[in-house]
């Protein structure tokens, strides 16, 4: 019997801002294996994250994400996270999304980092009962350790992991943010439109001239 199944793939983050290596992450991950769309899911409040006093607002981060995927037809933003109150957990919200849509195959992108800290998360077990774990590739980190790592993840929960190949760029939103507060140029790391919009509404420093 063919897979019925709708293949849906999430990028999750702060994006604060969004940049072009998250949007390289997602078409990769679009193109490798065959999706439906990409949602981009802003985090509301993580834990790992409390300390966001340099930051953009909610709002202004997911107009920043609005805008760097507005052109593009397999990419959507889901709001999900931001209209939570509390601690938002990646598990919860992974299960919401899993018992709305029962028939549909949820991958979950995540970057080798993160991989190898995915014990560290709250309930990985359940994660990896609502997902597909797919990791992409760094160059600073060699195959055969995320592949040991994948192995002790899907023998210690029974998790379905795949490696993403992309691009190795290296971009941190927290550099850009520094970068903004030294008066250093973020264009090119960031869509035009995302760079404008930054700019207008001082977002990072009073009248940014980067």
């Amino acid at each position: 019997m063919p897979d019925c199944k709708h293949r849906i793939g999430i990028m999750g983050g702060t994006f604060d801002p969004i940049h072009i290596g998250h949007l390289m992450l997602a078409e990769c991950a679009y193109e490798q294996f065959q999706l439906e769309q990409v949602m981009f899911l802003p985090s509301g409040n993580p834990p790992h994250k409390q300390d966001r006093s340099d930051g953009a607002s909610d709002l202004q981060r997911m107009e920043m994400v609005r805008l760097a995927i507005e052109d593009n037809r397999h990419f959507s933003l889901d709001p999900e996270e931001m209209l939570r109150s509390g601690l938002t957990y990646t598990n919860e919200t992974l299960k919401m999304l899993k018992d709305r849509h029962p028939d549909t195959d949820y991958y979950f992108i995540i970057g080798a980092d993160s991989l190898m800290t995915f014990d560290t998360w709250k309930n990985p077990d359940i994660i990896c009962q609502n997902c597909i774990l797919v990791a992409a590739v760094r160059d600073q980190l060699d195959v055969c350790t995320m592949n040991r790592k994948m192995e002790e993840l899907k023998d210690r929960y029974g998790a379905r992991i795949h490696l993403l190949h992309t691009p190795d760029v290296e971009i941190s939103s927290s550099s850009l943010r520094a970068w903004c507060r030294q008066n250093r140029s973020i264009r090119y790391y960031v869509p035009d439109r995302v760079y404008e919009y930054i700019r207008k509404n001082n977002i990072y420093v009073p009248n940014y001239k980067g």
